[in-house]
């Protein structure tokens, strides 16, 4: 069972959002959050496995949060969850940390996609996101592709291989059948990858495999 977390400061979208949530029977809504600081507050007592932020709250908003969970309860997935697509609330989301980035206004079942990818242990970014990301990757490549290669050279060969499976998308249970380890291995060797290339999480570990040429992005 995935324990979600949901913060949003509308009533109507956080009911809109937990009807969806609850289609799947593997996902159990455990704790709603009116702002950013009740969702802190929240996610320290009930321990989820995501949560959900909406990026514009009050009292704290959304990356504020994201970046308060990070160092509270660093276990927790965070997904923002808006109608905002921006560049900078991109940015600011995957460098607080985020784990997935989806647009209120997608496809419901890409919803749970994301919170079951996320919850999986990988990264999920909305596809529109991604396409964004994307370019601004091929865009300033050449200025930051020996930076990144430096990094990835401080890893060792089996981090190295893991580190472009993390590039691919796949998550620690993929990564642990194509490469024939055990589960706990790969956790271990992506928390060993995250420490050394100083990187919050897999979707910044994932920027650098592809800027290091471990992985190509479609």
């Amino acid at each position: 069972m995935i324990r979600v977390l949901l913060a949003d400061d509308e009533a109507m979208v956080r009911a809109g959002v937990k009807a969806i949530l609850d289609t799947d029977p593997g996902i159990d809504v455990v704790a709603e959050a009116v702002d950013g600081r009740e969702a802190v507050e929240l996610a320290r007592v009930h321990r989820p496995d995501v949560a959900l932020l909406d990026i514009r709250m009050p009292r704290l908003d959304g990356l504020a949060a994201a970046a308060e969970l990070r160092r509270a309860a660093p276990d927790v997935a965070v997904v923002m969850l808006t109608t905002f697509d921006e560049d900078e609330y991109v940015a600011r989301a995957l460098g607080e940390g985020a784990n997935g980035f989806l647009l209120k206004a997608a496809d419901p079942r890409e919803l749970l996609i994301g919170v079951r990818a996320v919850a999986d242990g990988a990264a999920y970014l909305s596809p529109r996101i991604a396409l964004r990301v994307v370019a601004d990757l091929r865009g300033g490549r050449l200025t930051r592709h020996d930076d990144a290669r430096h990094r990835v050279a401080a890893l060792t060969g089996r981090e190295r291989e893991v580190l472009a499976l993390v590039g691919e998308g796949l998550s620690n249970q993929e990564i642990a059948r194509r490469l024939t380890l055990v589960e706990g291995t790969v956790k271990a060797h992506v928390s060993a990858i995250l420490h050394r290339l100083d990187v919050a999480n897999r979707v910044q570990a994932a920027i650098v495999a592809y800027e290091a040429g471990l992985t190509t992005a479609r």
